[in-house]
């Protein structure tokens, strides 16, 4: 009677191994995907499943138009095809608003959107070589 008891405990123990490492995380990463995509709004840029990167223009119930390339393509998607989601500039303006430290650092670096120009180079004549 005893090896029963000690068999059933065993399964109970491996049920509840399997519980905590398999359905509980994923139950708390499908919460944190619905409600990523509960939160999105116009003009954040998302990333499908399908590897589409896009700024998001309308939203409705169950869908989302999404804006992508140069060519300003829309294509709609189910929101359950969102990957995942970098928000909008206007929220990214209200972060900063409350980290001031990070927009000085900001301020200091270099602009590395600016073209430049490299200088011509010249060919030394050999009387400067020999100085």
């Amino acid at each position: 009677m005893s090896t029963s008891v000690a068999n059933i405990l065993l399964l109970v123990v491996f049920i509840v191994m399997i519980y905590f490492m398999m359905i509980r995380p994923q139950r708390k990463k499908d919460k944190e995907d619905r409600e990523m995509r509960a939160s999105l709004a116009v003009g954040d840029e998302v990333i499908t499943i399908g590897g589409i990167i896009g700024k998001v223009t309308k939203i409705t119930e169950k869908s989302v138009v999404v804006e992508t390339g140069s060519g300003k393509n829309k294509i709609e998607f189910l929101k359950t095809a969102i990957a995942s989601v970098s928000k909008s500039d206007a929220a990214k303006t209200e972060a900063k608003k409350e980290a001031p430290k990070e927009e000085a650092e900001e301020e200091k670096r270099p602009d590395r959107d600016k073209k430049v120009t490299p200088k011509k180079l010249t060919k030394k004549s050999d009387s400067e070589e020999t100085k």
